[in-house]
């Protein structure tokens, strides 16, 4: 089979257009209701959720849901409080001052957004959920990516995406951003890789357990140990980490960092290298490079081949 294409627009807007909105938000609502409607938190929970953990948040919110035409369904869904799970398998470390990761995932599931963004400060990153990132850098020189932490438990909580949001929007410094999360409540284990101009770190979080900082500054899909064995195992999370000790930027383009086997139902979508001292990322795919920086971004397209077994078909659809 031929490698599936896969496109990445870069969009600078301050906030998500009202045509963007309403192209995305009928998926983002099949997937916020793939567990029925009963199973999502109501317009009260979600808006006294934000008003108490990410109130900086909240006229931004508001706009969305405006821009969407308004009502309860959008604005529970854009709340991203008490979302479905994200189980992406990622690859990160911090080499040499840059954050690099890898993004693992269905091709079909990804919004494929490089956004620049000023919410309240100018940030750089892949956008999820529409106003939600997986990664990102912002003024600061604050870099964030996020890995599923390989736990099956669940409470309420925000959606990741919305918190590497919040703390790109509201810190700017690893120590910083270590406080902040450690006091927002979320939804599903995950790994948050940070890096700062001369400090990095790793952060386990989820609704069951305080936030732990761990060092060096890697992550793949589990925590301090495997406790979903059938989970680790397909998204080879123990070898993935043990690479990871000895990697090199380039090593992210080859197994076992990037993965190939898009017949499991997900494969490496990009490979990001954040540098925090010039506010800039590369996104990479194997032979092929895209620089953008909040001082130089370039608003534009790139199309790039996927590995064979990718569908053809790849775009922001259901999660």
């Amino acid at each position: 089979m031929d490698a599936a294409s896969l496109t990445f627009t870069a969009i600078d807007e301050p906030l998500p257009s009202a045509a963007r909105i309403h192209a995305l938000l009928p998926a983002l609502i099949e997937w916020y209701l793939r567990d029925g409607d009963a199973a999502r938190p109501t317009f009260v929970q979600s808006r006294r959720a934000l008003l108490e953990h990410m109130p900086e948040l909240v006229p931004t919110w508001e706009e969305l849901v405006v821009a969407a035409g308004g009502g309860d369904l959008a604005a529970r869904v854009l709340s991203l409080y008490d979302p479905p799970a994200l189980l992406a398998g990622c690859s990160q470390a911090v080499i040499d001052g840059a954050l690099v990761r890898n993004y693992d995932y269905h091709p079909d599931r990804i919004e494929g957004v490089v956004f620049k963004s000023a919410i309240t400060r100018p940030v750089l990153g892949m956008s999820d959920c529409l106003w939600g990132l997986l990664d990102g850098v912002n003024d600061a020189g604050l870099a964030v990516a996020l890995a599923f932490g390989g736990r099956q438990v669940r409470s309420d909580g925000f959606g990741i995406t919305l918190v590497v949001r919040y703390l790109l929007e509201t810190c700017d410094t690893v120590q910083q951003a270590c406080a902040t999360v450690a006091r927002l409540p979320v939804h599903a284990p995950y790994n948050l890789t940070l890096a700062d101009e001369t400090s990095a770190a790793t952060v386990h979080v989820g609704p069951d357990r305080a936030a732990s900082v761990v060092f060096p500054a890697i992550a793949t899909n589990h925590q301090e140990h495997v406790d979903w064995p059938e989970h680790a195992a397909a998204t080879r999370s123990v070898e993935r980490l043990a690479a990871l000790h000895r990697a090199t930027e380039d090593a992210f383009l080859a197994p076992p960092l990037y993965a190939t086997e898009f017949s499991r139902g997900f494969g490496t979508l990009y490979t990001a290298v954040y540098q925090p001292l010039a506010r800039a990322v590369s996104y990479r795919w194997p032979g092929e490079r895209w620089d953008q920086s909040l001082a130089a971004f370039t608003p534009g397209s790139r199309t790039v081949r996927l590995s064979e077994g990718a569908d053809r078909h790849v775009g922001a659809g259901p999660r």
